[in-house]
């Protein structure tokens, strides 16, 4: 077992934590950028629906947004099938992390790594400790049985991300429930991230379940599957009302936009626009993974709309000369050099990497 203590990046060679704007991938204000595979959006794009409804929303800006978010709300309820109380929306994902974190003021965290520097970000705000859980890529970067050990009654949260980033690693629902079940005779509440679910098997989410366990937190965000990282919409599920109410607590008023209320609004009709995704993402992944193997790359299984790869050569630098952006995973606790992490984008977009990795000459 691998366990690491405190808030230091453990010895990986590498420096101290990293600024927020080193962080995390699509950093395309300060490099020159054609096609960027470092941010995993729907390369389906934005559902027309959506932005026809984020245009009419310019002419309500001299307006305050319904405080409540009622229309939103009712919506989401709908498309989950969980009662409107359950329910708290964020100005994205990360600022639900944070409230999480303010809510619950853990004095102990669990976090699996590597995982989304988010976890990391929110849980440092506590001023708690922090334990890090460092899975093997011998073992496919999944849990393994001494990961109980870990979680003892002196543990307060645990972050934990289904299908994980950057790994793309997917638990099922017997594992998940395993974990779940052992948090609950233990104290310990869990944030479930399921912000890349609608991508693969969504028989996986624990979103039917979320009455069953009073200590799950299950956070999905709109960003991804309807590609509106700018609009800035995330949301939380939960059927502990006392805990439910400590988290809304730490959460500003008018947090949502009008225009992150009617995106999320049309958002939540767009079954169709899901399952079209998903269906293109796993024949996507596919294609990518077979032209990275045939390039040379270490590509690890995944079911997100992305891949983690390994390859000796510096892709990263190479690829950026030709205008296209991936993400350096150096920088992810538990990862080294020579790690990178790709997105599944469209057919077209896909071949013109594997063409352009293809074409680089290695010295």
């Amino acid at each position: 077992m691998s366990v690491c203590y405190g808030i230091d990046m453990h010895a990986t060679g590498r420096k101290g934590l990293m600024e927020m704007n080193g962080i995390h991938g699509g950093d395309i204000y300060r490099n020159d950028v054609k096609v960027d595979f470092s941010v995993n959006v729907n390369p389906l794009g934005t559902p027309k629906a959506v932005e026809v409804a984020l245009y009419e929303a310019v002419d309500k800006c001299s307006k305050y947004p319904d405080i409540s978010a009622e229309k939103l709300t009712k919506a989401v309820s709908r498309m989950l099938n969980v009662p409107k109380e359950n329910l708290l929306f964020g100005n994205g994902a990360s600022e639900l992390f944070m409230a999480i974190i303010h809510g619950i003021k853990p004095k102990k965290t669990v976090i699996p790594v590597p995982s989304f520097y988010g976890y990391e970000y929110a849980a440092r705000a506590a001023d708690g400790e922090i334990v890090y859980y460092e899975t093997k890529k011998e073992n496919g970067f999944c849990l393994q049985a001494d990961f109980f050990s870990v979680l003892t009654e002196e543990v307060d949260l645990l972050f934990l991300a289904n299908p994980n980033n950057p790994t793309g690693t997917l638990m099922n629902r017997k594992e998940l429930i395993k974990v779940l079940d052992h948090c609950r005779d233990k104290g310990i509440y869990v944030v479930l991230d399921e912000c890349f679910i609608e991508f693969c098997d969504r028989g996986c989410s624990m979103l039917q379940e979320i009455e069953r366990f009073s200590n799950l937190i299950l956070v999905r965000a709109f960003t991804k599957i309807f590609a509106i990282p700018g609009v800035r919409l995330g949301y939380l599920v939960c059927s502990n009302p006392l805990l439910s109410e400590k988290i809304g607590r730490q959460l500003p008023e008018w947090n949502l936009s009008g225009f992150a209320q009617a995106a999320g609004y049309e958002c939540a009709m767009q079954t169709t626009f899901v399952e079209k995704t998903a269906a293109y993402i796993e024949k996507e992944r596919e294609f990518l993974e077979a032209g990275l193997k045939k390039a040379g790359c270490q590509v690890f299984p995944g079911k997100g709309n992305f891949l983690l790869i390994y390859s000796k050569q510096p892709l990263y630098d190479k690829l950026l000369e030709k205008g296209t952006l991936i993400r350096d995973c150096e920088n992810f606790r538990g990862l080294s050099k020579g790690f990178y992490r790709i997105a599944v984008k469209s057919r077209k977009e896909n071949e013109a990497l594997l063409r352009a990795i293809g074409e680089i000459k290695w010295n």
